[in-house]
């Protein structure tokens, strides 16, 4: 299947290697794959397709006028990862967590690094994700992070380098479960034999994580998923997580508050609530203390959060430190916070807040990737490389007109992987990242030994996001050799 299969150039590719070699810890699982043929390949593509269709794998996007239902594109070739690789990413994600964990607990507390860094505190007080009104607020069983979705990316080296950080309600994990079903059903022998690290207890761990956080007996607990309903792009995944984790998924309308306790109406009565899943904006969670006029949200929630009498998960006002100027930070929050090096590289960062980085970004915007630092889902961006004289003119005037409001980044050259390319049913390297998932309880984080690989599926594209024309791979962590 892989003959002929040429590593693009300039790039790492996760499978082989430059002169298009199998690298070594995977020579056993490439073998395997490669020894199906084409016609072979195509009918489990198929196969794996017709099961992600059976059992409603989906996503929406809004602004396609043809439909907003869309079936998740899928790759059956794997992106494989060695073990030492994934102990190596594993305590680099736990340092980082670890580290945002004290960041958002300072800045909704005594703020120490802000004081220290005057430059941070006004980026802080400058964005809209910063929540004021919850200073001085502590969560529930203390956890502000219960789930984070660190997004990486591999450069021209091999070198992981972290891209962003999703702290307020990061998507996907569900087509990590399910891309692994359909991994296991389509290519048994193959999974088997690569040793394989399991994914399917995520459900179960992110259970006992809300469970511990409860202001509640973990057994006496009452855990919900709220939805804002099944007009939602992540809908899917706010039921699959309900139903694999044992819990009900509600609307706001299921829920009320009353003497600062949130109660879900049931055919038997109010039942008392005490971990709420959220899977609503902050803004429209509670239209008393955020936006009057949304129709998504419980009145009172915010109250009962503030009385300790609910854990929401993730804790609102997480989103300051996903904004892309405080990436830049982070870094410095690890030796402030930790007294401890980064285990993991990033990209390196130009805030246009900053007059000496402004100017050399409006230097060389044919040669950065610029970024709106509250957006996401690769939109709000300038690839430079790629980018119109009129588009870079567009960004110089944005930038000069609110510079706060972006970051710029020398052009990362993403790894590719083989990925089954289905009008030519041939294999040909495409560009990914990868979004590993992290649970975080009392006793600290704990990372699902996979992730959801997204690739991006045309020919030349860095963008991988499903509604931009992207896909996703199923992540196989080896094993350590025992």
């Amino acid at each position: 299947m892989f003959e002929g299969y040429a590593v693009a150039p300039g790039t790492f590719d996760e499978l082989f290697d430059a002169a298009g070699t199998p690298r070594a810890a995977f020579l056993r699982t490439l073998g395997m794959l490669g020894a199906r043929t084409c016609e072979d390949f195509a009918r489990f593509q198929s196969l794996a397709e017709r099961a992600l269709l059976n059992q409603g794998v989906t996503f929406s996007v809004y602004s396609d006028a043809r439909g907003t239902e869309k079936i998740f594109p899928f790759c059956l070739i794997p992106r494989v990862i060695s073990a030492p690789d994934w102990v190596h990413l594993e305590r680099g994600l736990e340092q980082r967590v670890r580290a945002l964990a004290h960041f958002l607990d300072d800045v909704y507390g005594e703020q120490r690094m802000l004081a220290e860094r005057p430059e941070l505190r006004e980026i802080v007080y400058g964005t809209k994700l910063y929540l004021p009104q919850l200073r001085h607020v502590r969560p529930a069983g203390g956890v502000r992070i219960h789930i984070s979705g660190i997004d990486l990316i591999r450069d021209q080296q091999g070198t992981f380098r972290v891209l962003e950080d999703n702290l307020r309600t990061p998507s996907g994990v569900s087509y990590v479960l399910e891309s692994r079903i359909v991994s296991k059903r389509v290519m048994p022998e193959i999974f088997e034999q690569a040793r394989v690290r399991q994914v399917d207890h995520y459900p179960a761990r992110l259970a006992e994580t809300l469970r511990a956080v409860s202001p509640e007996a973990p057994e006496r607990s009452t855990v919900v998923v709220l939805t804002p309903g099944p007009y939602n792009s992540a809908y899917f995944e706010h039921t699959f997580l309900a139903r694999t984790m044992g819990v009900e998924v509600v609307h706001p309308a299921d829920l009320f508050v009353d003497d600062d306790r949130v109660f879900v109406r049931t055919t038997r009565g109010p039942r008392r609530v005490h971990v709420i899943y959220r899977r609503i904006d902050d803004a429209f969670l509670d239209p008393e203390m955020f936006r009057p006029d949304s129709m998504l949200g419980v009145r009172g929630l915010m109250r009962a959060y503030a009385a300790g009498n609910v854990a929401l998960a993730n804790s609102p006002g997480n989103g300051v430190a996903d904004d892309k100027a405080v990436y830049a930070f982070v870094p410095d929050m690890i030796r402030f916070y930790l007294s401890e090096e980064p285990l993991l590289e990033q990209v390196p960062t130009y805030v246009c807040l900053r007059k000496e980085d402004r100017a050399y970004v409006l230097d060389h915007l044919e040669e950065l990737v610029v970024k709106t630092v509250d957006e996401a889902g690769g939109y709000g961006m300038l690839m430079g490389p790629q980018s119109t004289r009129e588009a870079r003119e567009e960004f110089r005037q944005r930038i000069l007109d609110e510079p706060r409001r972006y970051v710029a980044q020398p052009r990362v050259e993403l790894s590719s992987c083989p990925t089954w390319i289905a009008d030519k049913e041939k294999v040909a390297p495409r560009r990914v990242d990868l979004r590993p998932y992290i649970l975080t309880g009392p006793q600290g984080p704990w990372v699902l030994p996979g992730g959801l690989s997204r690739v991006a599926l045309r020919e030349g594209s860095y963008v991988v996001n499903s509604s931009q024309g992207g896909g996703s791979k199923d992540t196989w962590v080896q094993r350590e050799a025992v």
